[in-house]
């Protein structure tokens, strides 16, 4: 019986949403965090998409950010050549990092005790989160912009990008290890700590690679120029989206595409799943995020699978209660502002 996949979708932004983020599994659940143009980073609960909290603070476009593994705090990376980090309890703001140009990518260490940072100024910065008067330790070898930076190897080494060239370093000698050189701008990169994969996003291609050794595992082209890819924690699915407003699921193992379907009035620029699997979000031009199931019809979070009669002849679809925003007023907002659709995203309500 065939299942109809029927996203969450998760206003408030004002502009587009560039970056997204989960925290671990929590006693209270999981979370998830958004980064956007409008410079208001976004706390949400993650199974449900319930929006709990906006950081204020920022005064420029927020391209990054991040919770810890307990989401007890959050960073995030702003064009006010600025990273912050915020109590994601309170919601307060616990310090200002001062960097001299625009900063793209913000990250914790798993104890949390230390942020990585990577912008504009092509260098890579170490802050001792219990030491905020200390000045960063500093990495340089980029010659561009750095657009991410993760913790790898339980904090031994760190992976970095720039505009073509991935970077693998050594955290205690602070020195690099190897490099990766494409022929293309790299548009993303994610880190799977269970079985040490990295994923890398260029052009169409999304290419897996050993985070220890940097060489190569496998590689699929996708119909569109990708911006963005998530490995499933089981490694059995990716998904990824870009240029042409749709998101592609396929087989990990076979690289059969099993999926394909339009999911936003935009281009999608991130794509993540959620830490238990169930879920993927992605986050678009148009200003929204949604949350979409790995497996359609089953019931989770928002999600209730309603059968219909047998005699109705109508395909399963499963039953939801959208956050905020419906599909038919996204739909209606779209082609009242076919130029600009997040210019008119309603304003999230707590």
């Amino acid at each position: 019986m065939a299942m109809r996949q029927t996203p969450l979708t998760c206003s408030g932004h004002t502009r587009p949403v560039v970056d997204l983020a989960f925290s671990g599994i929590t006693p209270y659940g999981y979370f998830l965090i958004s980064a956007c143009k409008d410079g208001k980073p976004m706390l949400r609960q993650g199974d449900t998409g319930d929006w709990i909290g906006t950081f204020l603070g920022h005064k420029g476009a927020v391209w990054g950010a991040t919770l810890n593994k307990d989401a007890t705090k959050a960073a995030t990376a702003a064009a006010d050549f600025t990273a912050k980090v915020w109590d994601a309890v309170s919601g307060d703001e616990l310090m200002t990092l001062a960097h001299k140009h625009i900063v793209k990518s913000v990250d914790f260490t798993q104890d949390s005790n230390f942020l990585l940072t990577g912008g504009q100024d092509k260098l890579l910065r170490i802050y001792d989160m219990n030491k905020p008067e200390a000045e960063p330790k500093e990495i340089s070898g980029h010659t561009s912009g750095i657009k991410k930076a993760l913790w790898c190897s339980e904090d031994k080494q760190i992976l970095s990008a720039d505009d073509k060239t991935v970077r693998l370093w050594d955290h205690a000698t602070m020195t690099e290890v190897k490099s990766l050189n494409f022929n293309m701008s790299v548009s993303s990169m994610e880190y799977i700590p269970e079985g040490e994969i990295l994923v890398i996003t260029y052009g169409r291609s999304i290419a897996f690679h050993s985070a220890v050794s940097l060489d190569p595992i496998k590689s699929f082209e996708a119909p569109a120029t990708i911006n963005s890819a998530s490995l499933h924690p089981e490694k059995e699915f990716l998904v990824a989206g870009g240029e042409d407003f749709k998101l592609y699921k396929y087989d990990y193992n076979s690289g059969e595409e099993l999926e394909s379907y339009k999911g936003h009035f935009g281009p999608i620029h991130c794509v993540r799943f959620s830490p238990d699997g169930e879920l993927y979000a992605s986050g678009s031009e148009d200003g929204t995020l949604r949350l979409w199931q790995t497996v359609v019809g089953k019931t989770y979070g928002l999600w209730k699978c309603v059968l219909p009669e047998e005699d109705s002849g109508e395909l399963a679809k499963p039953k939801i209660s959208f956050p905020e925003t419906t599909e038919e007023e996204l739909e209606e907002i779209a082609s009242e502002n076919s130029d600009s659709i997040y210019s008119s995203t309603p304003e999230v309500k707590a």
